[in-house]
């Protein structure tokens, strides 16, 4: 049976129909003649135990929003009726209000009961003892513990369980907080990564087609073995490039996830420069090669990267340089090192470039934790990468 909303967890509907019903029940136990517990008095009325039941019940209607004058009311109200001799409904009301103190007020409030009702218990037990000068007055402190220190104890835990289920609550929502943060840090990545990918697949042969149809639109009088030849890299540069993007997308498609997908997007490697440069010197670049060292085994990241970056360096001569360009590519033990360098162009000349291909070269780098330069360099422009192998450490 579900309640009525305004009498959920936490309304004023509840703290008015709870103070309701404890009014009934004390007023019962108050018609059954319940009271004095304890005779101080003789010939007490009966009518003067009804303002300490009213003011309790006032007490635990202020239990949210007022735990403090709460348990004040209510102390009050107690201690005036035992001092008329003690009512079972008021003191078993009161009950009802230290542990709410407990439960709803500040930390100081429930450490300052706790203190207090040991206390009260300690005393009244000795009070007791000695004033019947038996040790069956013991029962008097017993009595504290019931009224007094077992509703604080049993509102502390309850306290402590709900500050405990806020507190997990609040790491669950913290958790998925970081969660959905990562998720999306993680999406970015991924983007930046097929980014890079995109660019560096595209760039390089899409400049060598671009190239080679504006020369062939630009100079007059081509014979027919010069155009075809033209035509010929433009067709080999968009075969290229088709496979190659032909296969990035089939690993966009495949459902492994990224664990799968970096090793199958790994066609290009450092060993296969060779057949790079010689599609950059056919589109017209060219290009003297060096080696230092001895080649052997790159980790998949770095066969990549240094693969790619290589591609992107040359693709730039190619765009914006003179027609010749340095490649040095130098085996060390700790790392392999890239450099290219080509002179170029002072009257500015050449395809138009966004500086994204700069870009992906310079995060490939820093993703693998190796060095990145690109600039001028004793009057020509020098592209510098240092990847880390792992070896030699």
């Amino acid at each position: 049976m579900r309640l009525p909303p305004w009498l959920g967890s936490g309304t004023r509907g509840r703290d008015l129909a709870l103070a309701g019903v404890s009014l009934a029940g004390g007023l019962v136990l108050w018609t059954l003649g319940w009271q004095p517990q304890i005779r101080p008095y003789p010939d007490v009325p009966a009518i003067l135990f009804l303002p300490p039941l009213l003011a309790m019940c006032v007490a635990v209607g202020l239990r949210l929003v007022a735990p403090r004058a709460s348990l004040a009311v209510g102390t009050v109200a107690v201690v005036v009726d035992i001092a008329l001799g003690g009512s079972l409904g008021t003191i078993l009301i009161y009950t009802q209000v230290l542990y709410d103190a407990c439960v709803y007020g500040p930390a100081r409030l429930w450490r300052w009961l706790l203190r207090a009702t040991i206390g009260l218990s300690v005393v009244g037990a000795i009070v007791g003892v000695v004033l019947s000068d038996q040790w069956s007055g013991v029962a008097v402190g017993v009595l504290v513990v019931l009224v007094g220190l077992l509703p604080v104890l049993t509102g502390i835990s309850v306290r402590q369980y709900r500050d405990q289920a806020a507190a997990e609550r609040a790491r669950a929502e913290q958790t998925a907080r970081l969660v959905e943060l990562d998720r999306r840090q993680a999406v970015s990545a991924e983007r930046a990564r097929m980014a890079r990918e995109l660019h560096d697949v595209v760039a390089n042969h899409l400049s060598a087609v671009a190239i080679h149809a504006t020369a062939v639109l630009s100079v007059p009088g081509l014979d027919r073995d010069q155009v075809e030849s033209a035509l010929r890299v433009i067709r080999e540069s968009s075969v290229q490039g088709l496979a190659e993007m032909r296969q990035l997308i089939e690993v966009l498609r495949e459902p492994g996830g990224d664990d799968t997908a970096v090793p199958e997007l790994v066609s290009a490697r450092l060993a296969e420069t060779d057949e790079l440069v010689e599609r950059v010197r056919a589109a017209g670049l060219a290009v003297r090669v060096r080696t230092d060292g001895a080649p052997g085994p790159l980790p998949v990241g770095v066969d990549l990267a240094a693969y790619r970056i290589v591609q992107e360096s040359l693709t730039n001569a190619l765009k914006h340089g003179t027609g010749e360009a340095d490649l040095t590519i130098a085996y060390r033990p700790a790392e392999v090192v890239l450099t290219v360098e080509n002179p170029v162009r002072r009257d500015g000349a050449g395809l138009p470039g966004a500086g994204a291909g700069l870009i992906g070269m310079r995060e490939r780098a820093t993703l693998l934790a190796g060095r990145f330069s690109a600039g001028p360099h004793d009057g020509r422009w020098q592209v510098r990468a240092a990847l880390p192998t792992g070896e030699g450490r």
